[in-house]
Parts: C-alpha cells; sequence; structure tokens
C-alpha cells in the first residue's frame, strides 16, 4: 500500500529550548487513520508544523502524495484538512462569511457539502464564532477541512473539546472518510481510548524522539503487562522486560508478547494493556541495562 505521508529523519531545534526533534520517522499508508501519541511537549505539534511547513525543519524529509511540499505547493495544499487545538477564524466571522472565504481559497470547495455538516453538529450559519463554545468552534474546524475534499486529514487534539456522546459521531465521520483508500489521517490526540476505537497504527512521541510506529491492534491484543510481587519479579527473565514500574505492593512489567508470557509464567497475573497504560510504562517506568546475549 503506497504511503500518502512519509517522514523521514525529521529534525528540528529550538535557539532558545533545549528541545530538538531528533530524527522522526513515520509513514502513513493511503486508507489508514494514525494516532500521534505522547505527553505535553513531545514534539507532536512540532511535528505536524514541520509536516504542514508552518515550521522550517533543521533536517529530514517530509513527503505528502509522494512529493515535497514548499511554499508555492498550493495542489498538495489543497488535498490537506488541517483542524488545529485552538480556534483559527476570526470571532466575528459566522459560517456563512467562512464559506464565502474558503470558496476563493480551495478549488474544490463544495459548500453544500458544507451546509450539510453544519446541521449534521448543530451549528448555526449566521451566529458570530465569539458566541460558539469550544466545542462548537472544535466542529466547524472540522467542518471546514472536511468540505474542501482533501486527501489527507491532519488534527491536533481535534476532539479535546467534545463532549463524549459527540466524539463518537465524530469518529464515525473519520472513519466513513477512509473508507475511500486514497485518504488518510493523522490525528494527535490525548484522548487514547478514541484512537483505541479508530485508529490502524500508533506513532509514540516522547522527548523528541519516536519510541515506536506500531499496528494499533499489535499494540493492544499482543503487548501484556505481568502483575507481580517482588519476589516474583525476580523469576522473570529480564529479556522479556519492556519496563517495569513499582506501585505500592506490586510490580507492574510491561511485556511485548502477552501469550508467551501466560505459557512461560504461569502462576502469574497477566492482564491485557491499553494504549494509554503502554505510554505510562514506558514513560513513568523504569528500564533494565543489560547487554543482549
Amino acid at each position: 500500500m503506497d504511503a500518502i505521508l512519509e517522514v523521514q529523519g525529521l529534525t528540528k531545534k529550538y535557539k532558545k529550548s533545549d528541545f530538538r526533534l531528533n530524527n522522526v520517522s513515520f509513514s502513513l499508508p493511503s486508507g489508514a487513520i494514525m494516532g500521534l501519541i505522547g505527553e505535553n511537549g513531545s514534539g507532536k505539534t512540532t511535528t505536524i508544523g514541520c509536516i504542514l511547513n508552518t515550521l522550517i525543519k533543521d533536517g529530514g524529509t517530509v513527503k505528502v502524495f509522494g512529493k515535497e511540499m514548499s511554499d508555492k505547493s498550493a495542489d498538495i495544499r489543497n488535498d490537506i484538512g488541517v483542524v488545529f487545538d485552538a480556534n483559527n477564524f476570526s470571532d466575528d466571522l459566522t459560517a456563512v462569511k467562512i464559506s464565502s472565504v474558503m470558496r476563493r481559497i480551495y478549488s474544490d470547495w463544495d459548500n453544500n457539502l458544507f451546509n450539510e455538516y453544519l446541521n449534521k453538529f448543530n451549528l448555526p450559519a449566521k451566529n458570530k464564532i465569539k458566541t460558539f463554545s469550544r466545542g462548537m468552534t472544535m466542529k466547524l474546524g472540522i467542518a471546514v477541512a472536511l468540505s474542501h475534499q482533501p486527501k489527507l486529514l491532519i488534527l491536533d487534539e481535534a476532539t479535546s473539546g467534545l463532549d463524549p456522546i459527540f466524539r463518537d459521531e465524530i469518529l464515525d465521520v473519520f472513519l466513513d472518510f477512509v473508507q475511500d483508500e486514497s485518504h488518510s489521517i493523522l490525528l494527535s490526540s490525548h484522548i487514547t481510548t478514541d484512537l483505541e476505537k479508530i485508529a490502524d497504527y500508533i506513532t509514540f512521541i516522547h522527548n523528541g524522539n519516536v519510541l515506536f510506529t506500531e499496528k494499533k491492534d499489535e499494540l493492544i491484543y499482543n503487548y501484556g503487562v505481568i502483575r507481580c510481587k517482588s519476589a516474583q519479579f525476580a523469576e522473570i527473565d529480564r529479556h522479556d522486560i519492556i519496563a517495569y514500574r513499582k506501585q505500592d505492593y506490586q510490580i507492574d512489567v510491561l511485556v511485548a508478547d502477552k501469550q508467551t508470557a501466560e505459557r512461560k509464567y504461569r502462576d502469574f497475573i497477566i492482564d491485557n494493556v491499553s494504549i494509554e497504560n503502554i505510554m505510562l510504562m514506558l514513560i513513568k517506568g523504569e528500564k533494565l541495562n543489560y547487554e543482549k546475549e
């Protein structure tokens, strides 16, 4: 399957900060949804800025639809829908005025589709944005992004201001979007349960580094957590341990192969793991230092 987005060796430094993106690489196939996860300040928004060419990268390549994007790449930008976690429209605009502006910017702007989304999302067409709640503003941003018929959606915390019921409806909209296999979504989100519902891939960024890019199903079905006491912990093969974390009277141990662990450690409690569990274990857990044999 062809990649709609390819990021290779992306680096970005800031003069007044110690933070840097360090050799960030991942690939988003056509027809897929990738969840971009990581704690605040990990580099998710910087990565998205470099992809969109709103930030100047220091190294590496970013290809969208097989091409590197520049300031003059209007054809590429026309095929990208973007929603950020903040309002990017003037407070005095209405949805009607936004539509008239977008019609001049995007050659494929579909006003009928935009009105359909306004109705679907219960958004007033003639009210100024300054009267909108945060959730309404996020819905408007999603409606705008979808209405110029992009092939790639890039969403930075775009569901964070929405209530659980409407978030679920939006996730269905995203799933419908990628039914067309020429479409893809890159979705940065702190709401990992949303990603568990719709993502095909997960890319985890921590301190500017990609810790992994994995298929979502392999993460939640193959990984596991061994719950054990201190004495039992000593019985676990150190090569099986990705990370471990002491929790009151027990130690939680992250392993990459739950089924093998169940056969190997029959007297241990081994639970399924969520994406959030994996994040916490890798960020807050401890690692064992050893030379692989």
